[in-house]
């Protein structure tokens, strides 16, 4: 250091001012160096300092090396607090809107030089991946084992019903499961068991078993096949932002008809990114829980307000009656 801002200020004096060190310390410390090295750095004067060839081909060369190095501990710096690095996230479904895609947008918003690599596969596969360390973080079905990996729940999505635009069940708001008894279900084969389990769990008694044909396609192959009017088939709330020709999407009705999402990753994975996405995470959610609560509180609300009123108008209603009886 003390060679550097000898050659950079071609004086002692001001290279030991600059360092707030006596200027005999100065020179001591870059004679020494010159002793080691066993070439001359400078060519000392009594009124100015001169580099020598040797010199300046050192110093060039040390100081490229000092900046690397700085460049080398600064990077070593921001990848220990995930400011920058890599992250590998297995998904599912669509992100087309929802919490997953709200959660990605912010954390690459807030994180730009992560570079985050993307695999969607099922549940099963995404976890196998996790233990494999191929993946740093897995979205799954809360329905699907996860032995050996910590697991957080982290939103739910509603269970629509995907039908050709010109059945009859498309003019419904809403579609109970009783009115799709009857009808054949197409579902991915490469898609996870759960939407085919809801199917035969909510279909099946003594007298009915569910139509259910599983098809080795795609997402958009799939929704062709129903627009064509070759099945109905289910999806999840944050697929039906992206729109498909001659479908329509009906929610299906019951609070229990529910999908719940878990993010899966190693607890010994000590990736500063993936610890920062999962903080992220988890206040996401926390934030959504809350304003949730508050929403249905504010419907509480008014529902007893409703009532109250009803109630109030229904007494002064029996007791004019009764005043008119009276008289």
């Amino acid at each position: 250091m003390q060679a550097l801002l000898v050659g950079e200020y071609l004086s002692f004096q001001r290279a030991a001012a600059a360092l707030g060190v006596r200027q005999s310390t100065v020179s001591r410390r870059v004679r020494q160096l010159e002793d080691e090295l066993g070439v001359s750095l400078f060519e000392r004067h009594r009124a100015h300092v001169r580099m020598t060839n040797a010199g300046a081909q050192f110093l060039k060369l040390a100081g490229e090396a000092l900046n690397q190095l700085d460049h080398a501990v600064r990077t070593a710096s921001a990848a220990g607090t995930g400011s920058i690095g890599r992250l590998s996230v297995g998904i599912l479904s669509s992100m087309a809107t929802g919490f997953l895609r709200d959660l990605i947008q912010t954390y690459c918003m807030r994180h730009p030089k992560v570079a985050i690599q993307f695999l969607e596969r099922a549940s099963v596969n995404n976890v196998d991946a996790v233990l494999k360390r191929q993946l740093d973080v897995a979205f799954i079905r809360d329905t699907v084992q996860a032995p050996g990996c910590e697991s957080l729940r982290l939103w739910s999505e509603r269970i629509f019903v995907v039908l050709p635009e010109n059945h009859a069940l498309s003019e419904r708001k809403e579609v109970g499961w009783a009115d799709l008894r009857n009808e054949h279900f197409i579902i991915r084969q490469s898609a996870d068991p759960e939407l085919g389990k809801r199917i035969t769990t909510r279909l099946t008694d003594a007298r009915h078993t569910p139509s259910l044909q599983k098809l080795d396609v795609g997402r958009e192959t799939l929704m062709n096949l129903v627009s064509i009017g070759l099945g109905v088939s289910l999806t999840s709330e944050a697929a039906i932002a992206t729109p498909f020709p001659k479908v329509v999407f009906r929610p299906i009705t019951g609070d229990d008809d529910l999908l719940h999402f878990n993010a899966v990753y190693l607890a010994h994975n000590d990736n500063p990114a993936l610890r920062r996405f999962l903080a992220l995470a988890r206040k996401m959610a926390s934030e959504r829980r809350r304003a949730t609560a508050r929403s249905d509180g504010s419907r509480i609300r008014t529902s007893v307000t409703t009532v109250i009123s009803l109630l109030l108008a229904s007494s002064l209603g029996a007791l004019v009656r009764r005043l008119d009886l009276t008289t």
